[in-house]
């Protein structure tokens, strides 16, 4: 049966989810319901009603490290075995569409759900991408690349506007997307909660129509976050398929009604159901368990796949002395809460339930073959920050029989979550005031970091050795034990720039932004393509990371097809680096960073080995985006090829002649603190030239609508209003000090705008309820009120009739 001859209300039906994570099936046509899952770094498969934000139980799964963590691997076929063993896993447990991998660019370091995304640059972002998309469709699950797009605050998720200028939109936050699209295939992509410009990206039509379906050529299903569509018949005029969760028989009237009264057209509604029918069929598998479970061979393969993968993702940040890798028979004291109960993972949607967990201490207290000796172990801090001068004594008399100190030091729990934003990017207290008295002792010191994204490091001084192990997953107490021994040689670098202070992030000054429109003020220069062109040192620059063995780069050549060279590993052991490649524009032409990463590869070498490299060029290398003719352009003239160990280091450097589309075009002058990459300094004017029109900001809200967040109602004349808005506020704050953990469901329902309440309800609450709803804090609390119990029972006799209809009863 086509699609065309279903009735009108069941191509609706195809449109939103029958449960929290089932789409809704049409079985007479053969079309079969499909199940979602999160699953970044690791499925968190739910039954029955579950949740969305990681607070309900999962069934076991394998916990991979996070896209932050994988992405300092550099190394893409890596990430692809890691989403073949995810695609494994997902047949197993009953799933046929993955959400992820979560691939935004990291604006500001303070993001909660950095952690979640590779990088601040999209050839990292898309090309790891690309890989993990690969391997989980390897297996006949779909990949969700997410989330489309500018989703760089946490604050006001569901109710903000990223306002960005065209040229920065598309090569810096969507070029990682399209290689990702372009390159893997992906059957479904995932929209963001955020306005972009001022249209919901679920239903923006210049994302998902004239970039996403008709330059990219992608032909699969859109799906939108879970409670971020905004009006269903605009997503489905514009490009989204589904909407998620179980948004229940409102939806589906307004499309029938819409397409009834020509709102929208019929073609849109058929598309948009094709685009399910055809996902539904691709995942279909008659043989798959929904009620499943991994295997104990599963479950042994693949923590040893996410060993191997947070050995390949570790980052060696300093080594003074060649302090690591530990000697075989040193007298190690183990310091730190996180060696005992370790932390690999951040909280929210992508919260997986590990099928093990292992801790650094239990490894060396038990008869793992490490060669080292455990002279003692002490917790050292309080893990959330509470300063406690006895464990910090403790520590210290605990170290006083070992040759060395292994502190395991980082971030907790409620740090990195999705929700909320991270307010410092100190590690506690507590935790550099223990670091700073094991100093004192005179004994050598190797920190082992956990953390999903930059912390600020300026007690490095009391240290001897840094490594950066990330969220390195479940495995990652025996990975981090292999990489401190020199079993394995650290080849991680990173895939974001540290600065030495927050202050120092291009975005400090304006992060997060609290009222609605978020101003990417900095243009293109995020990351490294700030701190070089603005000339602003970094901690570690992008790009970085030590080895025990020490590389050499020689004979380069370069054309227009890319780079060739020589690489040398200098040393008696083995080790891999990360061959990175920069460019920059002839001089006199657009506005650009200095030098951009256009290429990479990732080289292992045996002991004194020399190999040539060869790093091809492609579509995205020489690009501009020029908004005169509103495409893509490359400007002719003599380009300069680098080799850089990392974005600071350049080891090598070659011109090479480029017969482009169109001339040097110089930068306009009205651009001003932009042309030295000033970006603290930009005014009205140079933000307005950057952007080609008046940047307008939304003013002061007299009134509240649906798409206000419910926490701007402390702002209310109502006191009703203002009561709820303080009530969730205090009941946040009040849960958190209880657990140490955040209540994400309280902040969910505090960035929510009331407009969510009709989707993600399955149906209890129609849009009519939620215009009722906003009376309420536009000070017509009993008009509010009475309009609401009218609409409930208004909508409970519609749904009736609707699922009468649905069933031909």
């Amino acid at each position: 049966m086509k699609i065309k001859d279903l009735t009108l209300l069941e191509r609706a039906s195809l449109l939103s989810g029958r449960s929290m994570w089932d789409s809704r099936g049409i079985e007479r046509a053969g079309i079969h319901s499909f199940v979602l899952s999160d699953g970044p770094h690791g499925l968190r498969r739910q039954m029955g009603s579950g949740d969305n934000l990681g607070i309900g139980e999962s069934k076991p799964a394998t916990c991979f490290p996070t896209a932050g963590t994988v992405a300092c691997s550099w190394d893409p076929e890596l990430a692809e075995s890691m989403g073949r063993a995810l695609g494994e896993e997902a047949r197993s447990l009953g799933v046929n569409v993955v959400l992820g991998p979560g691939m935004n660019i990291k604006r500001n370091p303070l993001c909660g759900r950095n952690f979640e995304y590779y990088s601040e640059d999209p050839q990292v972002a898309g090309h790891m991408a690309a890989g993990l998309i690969r391997g989980i469709q390897s297996q006949g699950v779909a990949a969700t690349p997410k989330h489309f797009a500018m989703n760089s605050q946490e604050l006001r998720r569901q109710a903000s506007n990223s306002v960005v200028d065209e040229r920065t939109l598309r090569e810096l936050y969507l070029t990682g997307f399209e290689i990702a699209v372009r390159q893997a295939r992906p059957w479904a992509l995932m929209t963001s909660y955020n306005m972009v410009n001022g249209t919901y990206a679920n239903e923006n039509k210049h994302l998902l129509q004239d970039i996403l379906r008709d330059e990219w050529g992608f032909d699969g299903m859109v799906v939108s976050d879970w409670g971020g569509s905004n009006s269903a018949i605009a997503a489905a005029a514009n490009g989204s398929s589904l909407e998620m969760p179980e948004a229940g028989f409102d939806s589906m009237r307004q499309l029938v009604a819409a397409v009834q009264s020509g709102e929208l057209a019929e073609s849109d509604l058929n598309a948009r159901a094709e685009e399910v029918a055809k996902l539904a069929k691709l995942t279909y598998d008659p043989h798959m368990n929904r009620e499943g479970l991994l295997s104990k061979e599963q479950q042994r393969k693949h923590h040893d796949v996410a060993r191997h993968i947070a050995e390949g993702s570790a980052v060696l940040l300093r080594n003074e002395n060649n302090c690591l890798p530990l000697a075989a028979g040193s007298k190690v004291a183990l310091v730190g809460d996180m060696a005992k109960t370790p932390r690999f993972q951040g909280s929210g949607s992508s919260k997986v339930n590990a099928t093990q967990e292992e801790s650094l201490l239990e490894l060396m207290q038990s008869e793992h073959n490490t060669g080292l000796e455990l002279a003692a172990y002490a917790q050292g801090y309080d893990r959330h920050g509470e300063r406690n001068q006895a464990l910090i004594d403790e520590a210290v008399q605990a170290s006083s029989g070992a040759d060395i100190i292994v502190a395991c030091l980082g971030l907790d729990e409620r740090s990195e979550s999705e929700g909320l934003d991270r307010s410092t990017m100190d590690i506690p207290q507590a935790q550099t005031d223990l670091l700073t008295a094991l100093h004192k002792t005179g004994k050598p010191i190797v920190v082992v970091l956990v953390a999903g994204s930059p912390v600020s490091t300026d007690w490095i001084d009391n240290c001897e050795s840094l490594l950066y192990i990330g969220l390195a997953g479940q495995a990652s107490a025996s990975a981090t034990l292999n990489l401190l021994t020199g079993k394995v040689n650290p080849s991680g670098h990173l895939a974001e720039t540290w600065p030495i202070a927050y202050d120092d992030c291009p975005s400090s000054d304006a992060y997060p932004e609290t009222e609605r429109d978020v101003v990417y003020k900095e243009g293109p220069f995020v990351g490294y393509r700030y701190y070089l062109s603005a000339d602003v040192p970094e901690r570690f620059p992008f790009g970085f990371g030590l080895s025990y063995t020490h590389f050499t780069y020689s004979n380069m050549s370069a054309d227009r097809q890319g780079v060739t060279l020589n690489v040398t590993n200098d040393s008696d052991k083995p080790g891999a680096t990360v061959v990175q490649i920069y460019v920059s524009a002839p001089e006199g032409g657009v506005l650009r960073p200095v030098r951009e990463l256009k290429g990479f590869t990732k080289v292992a070498l045996d002991a004194h080995e020399t190999r040539q490299v060869q790093v091809s060029f492609d579509q995205y290398t020489f690009r501009h985006w020029d908004t005169d003719s509103n495409a893509w352009q490359c400007e002719s003239g003599e380009w300069t090829v680098m080799v850089g160990s990392d974005a600071r280091r350049i080891e090598l450097s070659a011109p090479v002649e480029i017969e482009g589309s169109v001339e040097p075009k110089p930068a306009e002058p009205a651009l001003g603190h932009y042309l030295q990459a000033q970006v603290k300094e930009v005014n009205e004017e140079e933000l307005n030239a950057l952007f080609g029109y008046p940047v307008v900001r939304q003013g002061k809200l007299d009134s509240f609508g649906p798409n206000d967040p419910i926490s701007s109602w402390k702002d209310s004349k109502s006191g009703l209003a203002r009561f709820v808005a303080s009530f969730l506020t205090k009941r946040e704050t009040k849960q958190e000090a209880k657990t140490g953990s955040p209540d994400l469901n309280t902040l969910f329902v505090l960035n929510m705008p009331p407009r969510a309440m009709a989707k993600m309800t399955n149906g209890m609450i129609s849009t009519q309820m939620v215009d009722a709803i906003v009376r309420i804090p536009n000070g017509h609390a009993w008009k509010g009120i009475g309009g609401f119990i009218a609409g409930f029972f208004r909508n409970s006799s519609a749904n009736r009739r609707t699922r009468k209809e649905l069933n031909h009863e």
